[in-house]
């Protein structure tokens, strides 16, 4: 299992080169598009967890609680009340502010702390399983997820003819 430093590691270079996917992108651009997708905005929103909330919040209750039971929206993209009326600009701060967060959060943990586990139903049928640990639950929501969606917002730029630099 990676020590909470190299998880921070990976947290913090996928942080990048999902900000190094947005690099051209501009406020009209980002909130268009294709027909049954999400906008990039919409995409950045999802990244960053419910509004008011992000992922702290979970992460955190794995050292809290014995097995607390975590409820994901995993199709959600959290696009209500405030998030409408960000700007590009602001999502992208409030993505790096939550990544960043949960970086400084997980480095310093111990090996025990890492390996305490959480229910998570719906992650029943994904690699992780229903019961992922911190560790394993921190890593697939940045490196696994945030690349997830790095492909995603090529795909979305790609088919809005926004090319990226």
């Amino acid at each position: 299992m990676p020590d909470g430093k190299e998880i921070a590691r990976g947290v913090r270079a996928k942080m990048a080169e999902f900000m190094k996917a947005c690099e051209g992108l501009d406020e009209e651009s980002s909130s268009r598009a294709p027909e049954g997708r999400w906008s990039p905005r919409q995409i950045v929103s999802h990244l960053c967890g419910q509004e008011g909330v992000g992922h702290m919040p979970m992460l955190k209750s794995f050292l809290e609680r014995n097995t607390p039971e975590i409820e994901l929206r995993v199709e959600d993209a959290f696009w209500s009340g405030q998030r409408k009326g960000m700007s590009l600009a602001e999502l992208l701060d409030a993505f790096e502010r939550e990544y960043t967060d949960i970086a400084v959060f997980i480095e310093d943990l111990s090996a025990e702390q890492l390996s305490r586990k959480a229910h998570i139903a719906a992650l029943k049928d994904s690699p992780l399983g229903e019961y992922p640990t911190l560790a394993q639950l921190t890593v697939g929501l940045s490196t696994y997820h945030i690349s997830f969606h790095i492909d995603h917002m090529r795909e979305i730029l790609k088919d809005l003819g926004v090319a990226e630099k």
